[in-house]
This record gives structure tokens, sequence and C-alpha cells, in this order.
């Protein structure tokens, strides 16, 4: 459990690392999508607000229940359905920021054993709270890192469309 403290300033940090990532974007670059199944900085962001509010429940459900079932959603669908291709870029993230301030407030302050606690997600199986810490601090580098990618790709193809 002593990796516990280093997995939470990973977690705090993380809308920061986004919030970084995404400076400067605007208009076009927003939107650019390096081929039709892959996703742009505005659906991304979306993505990382939607999925911080699912955390909002998993991560009470596992501190406070015995055993809960912590349900996936389907990302596709809801970036879909909930028109991440329309959803400003900068409310998205003051939402992932909100809500993951509110999840590294709860967490910071809990005794370690409560990271043992588990539930069952439907499809990774047992997941321990510090297994789900894991998890989200990751999931937050893993967008940044792609919002780059997605930034250069578009800085590219606009150096070969001058070019």
């Amino acid at each position: 459990m002593e990796e516990i403290p280093e997995l939470l300033e990973r977690f705090r940090r993380g809308a920061e690392l986004v919030a970084v990532a995404i400076t400067g974007a605007a208009g076009p670059e927003l939107d650019f999508k390096s081929a039709p199944d892959k996703w742009s900085v505005r659906q991304i962001v979306a993505h990382l607000a939607d999925a911080e509010s699912a955390n909002v429940v998993r991560l009470r459900q596992v501190i406070s229940e015995d055993n809960p079932t912590l349900f996936p959603f389907d990302q596709n669908a809801w970036a879909e359905r909930t028109n991440y291709q329309k959803r400003k870029p900068s409310q998205s993230l003051d939402t992932m920021r909100q809500l993951r301030a509110e999840n590294y407030e709860l967490l910071k302050d809990l005794p370690g054993e409560t990271f043992s606690r588990t539930g069952t997600h439907l499809r990774r199986g047992t997941m321990s709270l510090l297994d789900l810490l894991r998890l989200f601090a990751e999931h937050a580098e893993h967008h940044a890192v792609q919002i780059r990618a997605v930034r250069a790709e578009y800085k590219a193809s606009r150096q070969k469309a001058a070019g």
C-alpha cells in the first residue's frame, strides 16, 4: 500500500495534465480526427468528464458497499448519444476538474485498509479501490498523451496541406 500517496498525486494531477494538453487548441483543431473511427480533442475531453462522473459512483460504491457490482459504460454510445462532437471543451474540463477534485478529497483521507475493499466490475472482474485509483490515474494520463498526439497530427496535416 506504499504506492497510495504516489497514485493519489497522479490522480490529483490528472485534470491539469489534460488542461495543459488542450491549452491553445481552438477552432478546427478541436474537431480534427486522424481517422473516421478516432476521437477529436473535443470528444476526448467530453469522454473524460463523463468517465469522471461514472467514477464518482464507482468509488463511493466500493468504499461504502460490500462487494458492489460496478457497471461498465459503452463509451462510443455515450459519445454519439450525448453529442460529444458539440460539447464545449472548457465546460467538459471544468466538470472533470470539479469531480476529480471532489474524488481526490474523498480518497486522500481514507485509511489505508479501505483501499483493499473490492467490487466486481462486469468486464474486469474483482477490483479493489486501489485498482480503481490506479486505473483512474492512468486514464487521464493516457488521454493527455492522446490529445497531444491528435494535436500533433492536426499540425502535420496543416503543414502538408500548405506545403
